[in-house]
């Protein structure tokens, strides 16, 4: 009997995605609270391109902090891994939640996601509108053309409850003060949050633990492929649009293959085929502890999960050797 086709990511040890983001994580945590989002942020970005050097892997950060001109980050367009292995995009965010953790605050983490080449979405670094909900919902039940109230009252019909029951999770920005406005005029309440927009979305998946029903505003575009490459892996839905309203932005995703600057691009479409994702709380947060130092060892904890196995893992561990980080 033949043998199942497996994918290329079989190469990929879970173990060895954990140690990209715990590195990121560790780097990035001896920083909280000092108030200097750009350096948590560097070390964080060595940290993880350093680990991911050491990866059987000929990756392309597909999408990542910024693009080639603003190196020392880890650009969209960059070669990563050992150089040998299967050929992956690579969707990161060495530190979501800069601010978080400048300021010590919930739910900064290191992120990442790898999939088969040609597998995420490849896009500018721009913002991106968004709406997302977790798991066990009727397909469409959210659209991201549809009014806040439409999809707040659609939600609620799915759900089986009165509109006042929903909790939609939004970004706490100005430009989101026509949309909490408008959602707050349907009944229903509101998480505002300052940061970490994919914790944010992941929070949909378990709203009778995060109490979080629906993500709905606009973000960074890595966050966004980032979330739907998670939901991939827990379930639920996702609708994202790239927001190309300059010359300038349109020519960038037309050099990458985007076309319809006004597309909406569904979770499947922004994460395709076979997919990796893993984080490592930063700071403590609804998701994920952050890294904690002893005397003697540091102890981190991510998630990591598996598209085709619809496989999820928490990993809590207590690393001895300190001088590794």
């Amino acid at each position: 009997m033949a043998k199942p086709v497996q994918s290329g990511l079989d190469r990929i040890l879970t173990l060895e995605l954990v140690r990209v983001t715990e590195r990121a994580a560790v780097a990035a945590a001896r920083l909280r609270g000092r108030g200097d989002e750009k350096a948590a942020d560097q070390v964080a970005v060595d940290a993880m391109r350093a680990e991911l050097n050491r990866l059987p892997i000929r990756g392309t950060v597909v999408i990542g902090e910024g693009e080639r001109d603003e190196a020392p980050m880890l650009y969209i367009g960059e070669e990563v891994g050992a150089g040998d292995g299967p050929e992956v995009d690579i969707a990161l965010d060495p530190l979501e939640g800069t601010t978080i953790c400048a300021k010590n605050l919930p739910n900064s983490l290191a992120v990442i996601a790898i999939a088969e080449r040609g597998s995420l979405l490849y896009a500018p670094d721009v913002y991106m509108d968004k709406i997302a909900v977790g798991p066990g919902y009727p397909a469409g039940v959210v659209d991201l053309d549809a009014s806040p109230a439409e999809n707040i009252a659609n939600i609620a019909k799915a759900k089986g409850v009165a509109v006042n029951d929903i909790t939609a999770c939004i970004l706490d920005r100005p430009r989101h003060a026509r949309l909490i406005e408008a959602v707050r005029d349907t009944g229903a309440a509101i998480r505002l949050i300052g940061d970490g927009d994919v914790a944010g979305v992941i929070h949909t998946t378990d709203p009778d633990e995060t109490g979080i029903d629906i993500y709905m505003g606009s973000g960074g575009a890595p966050e966004g492929v980032l979330a739907a490459a998670a939901l991939r892996c827990i379930g639920g839905q996702m609708q994202g649009r790239l927001q190309l309203n300059t010359d300038d932005k349109i020519a960038r995703a037309a050099k990458m293959g985007i076309s319809d600057p006004l597309k909406i691009y569904t979770m499947e479409e922004m994460a395709r085929g076979d997919v990796l994702f893993a984080a490592t709380g930063v700071t403590d947060g609804n998701l994920l502890s952050g890294v904690k130092f002893g005397r003697d060892s540091i102890e981190t904890e991510t998630i990591v999960m598996r598209s085709s196995s619809q496989t999820v893992r928490s990993i809590k561990a207590r690393h001895q050797d300190m001088d590794k980080f």
